[in-house]
């Protein structure tokens, strides 16, 4: 029988450092938020995309969850973008 890794998270099993996982991880968390956003205003992608000075090719990235794609300098661009505004929170890991 093979030994099984086990992770806390799928960011932890992809990233090799854990200052990686949690990089991607806050990238994932920002991109469903812009994706509720753009779900609530029943936005399509090309409007989307206007709305936050992306390419339509690039809107289609980010809500299919490219995350390597997308620093979270751009990601906290989009957010204001789209008028809202980040919070950052640090909590015990």
């Amino acid at each position: 029988m093979k030994d099984v890794a086990e992770f806390s998270s799928v960011w932890d099993a992809v990233a090799d450092t854990p200052e990686e996982a949690a990089t991607l991880r806050t990238r994932a968390e920002l991109m469903h938020a812009i994706e509720a956003i753009i779900e609530d205003a029943k936005w399509t992608q090309a409007e989307a995309a206007r709305r936050c000075g992306l390419t339509q090719p690039r809107m289609s990235d980010l809500l299919r969850g490219r995350v390597s794609q997308f620093s979270l300098d751009a990601l906290v661009n989009v957010v204001t973008a789209l008028g809202r505004r980040v919070r950052v929170e640090v909590e015990a890991a």
